[in-house]
């Protein structure tokens, strides 16, 4: 799987760009680089910017992952190598996304008279965080992912608790959000998208917090 993985990462992360090749000589001199809450676009600039973001997407997609591939080799935590697949299946999806996005990005531009749809991008972000909300509770105590808070790091109860609900929280709030992203108005959508966040962070933080207090009040510290 590995192996599998690492050949696939450079054809999914090539992909956006013999995409834009493919159509390049099509392209008008001015496409549009900017889009409103709404979707509209707001802004236009000469083709060759599109080229610079797509460039830009592909280091950032194949980085990411060969950087969680490899956490294991930096992690000081003594779990880091049992965390090795996990982190490259998580650097894969986020890196698929990133190539999807990227796809995207090029069609709404080229099509610039047409709007960028606002609801399928925060539907595939959210669909990303149920993926990683799968993998959350299998995580071993590291510094790079997860809910790296200090009373989750120093205590493997706590860090375990924490990530057996967060995953829960993040998967199925993920796909609870990437329905309702889908049926709302796009600016609704944003509103629920930024909530949904916002909750799925905070609900695993003062769940660990107070975990936390417990252990230290059980075990009669001050």
């Amino acid at each position: 799987m590995n192996i599998l993985m690492n050949r696939l990462i450079w054809l999914i992360a090539i992909a956006p760009a013999i995409y834009l090749g493919l159509i390049w000589q099509k392209l008008p001199d001015t496409v549009a680089m900017h889009f409103d809450i709404q979707g509209k676009p707001d802004r236009y600039g000469d083709k060759s910017e599109l080229l610079i973001v797509v460039l830009i997407l592909f280091a950032v997609s194949v980085g990411l992952y060969f950087l969680m591939a490899n956490i294991n080799r930096i992690d000081p935590k003594r779990y880091a190598a049992e965390n090795t697949l996990r982190f490259k299946k998580i650097g894969f999806a986020v890196a698929l996304f990133i190539a999807a996005l990227n796809c995207f990005i090029i069609y709404s531009s080229t099509h610039g008279g047409s709007k960028m749809d606002v609801n399928l991008i925060l539907a595939a972000v959210s669909l990303l965080f149920a993926v990683i909300g799968n993998y959350m509770p299998n995580l071993k105590p590291n510094y790079f992912a997860g809910m790296r808070l200090p009373w989750t790091l120093e205590s493997q109860d706590n860090w375990r608790a924490t990530h057996a609900l967060a995953g829960r929280i993040w998967f199925y709030g993920g796909l609870a959000m990437t329905l309702l992203c889908f049926l709302l108005p796009p600016a609704a959508a944003t509103v629920v998208f930024i909530g949904g966040i916002l909750l799925m962070v905070i609900i695993p933080a003062v769940f660990s917090w107070r975990f936390y207090q417990r252990q230290k009040n059980s075990n009669g510290n001050p």
